[in-house]
């Protein structure tokens, strides 16, 4: 079941609020994207492929979707609730989003490419950061990282 939220400001404020949401370069991006040069890999921005990647590794044919919860339904993420007022609105919303998501995702697939992605939720300190970072990075290049735990363990 989805909670839902009362909207505390006024129309005006929303639309202010709203106007300054980005759509690259947003924290939990920048925090995964240290992370991961911190570990070696080394990326493309926001590629010229369908749905715009966040993070594209050529080498590896894997892209990688920082997807905000409340824009991209995390499913089970108390983020991802549905404002209370104008909420047909948002339903209809967040299903283009989400049927978006899944297109792009099958289109990139298909052209051969490995989609990953990582919630906003799972990257809200550089702490939580280093461990998504060094999970994807597992994904990645599973042997790359097998290879540094071997170094780090001598």
């Amino acid at each position: 079941m989805e909670c839902s939220l009362a909207d505390f400001l006024t129309p005006a404020e929303r639309s202010v609020r709203m106007s300054r949401i980005k759509g690259r370069d947003t924290k939990p991006e920048l925090r995964l994207r240290k992370a991961l040069h911190g570990l070696g890999f080394r990326y493309r921005l926001h590629g010229a492929l369908p749905g715009k990647p966040d993070l594209v590794f050529p080498r590896y044919r894997t892209v990688v979707f920082v997807h905000g919860c409340f824009w991209h339904r995390h499913k089970g993420c108390k983020v991802a609730a549905t404002p209370k007022s104008n909420t047909s609105f948002w339903l209809a919303k967040f299903a283009r989003n989400t049927t978006r998501d899944a297109e792009v995702e099958a289109r990139l697939r298909d052209a051969g490419w490995r989609v990953l992605t990582v919630w906003e939720c799972d990257v809200t300190s550089p702490l939580k950061a280093e461990a998504a970072a060094r999970k994807l990075a597992a994904e990645i290049d599973p042997s790359r990282m097998r290879r540094d735990a071997g170094v780090q363990g001598r």
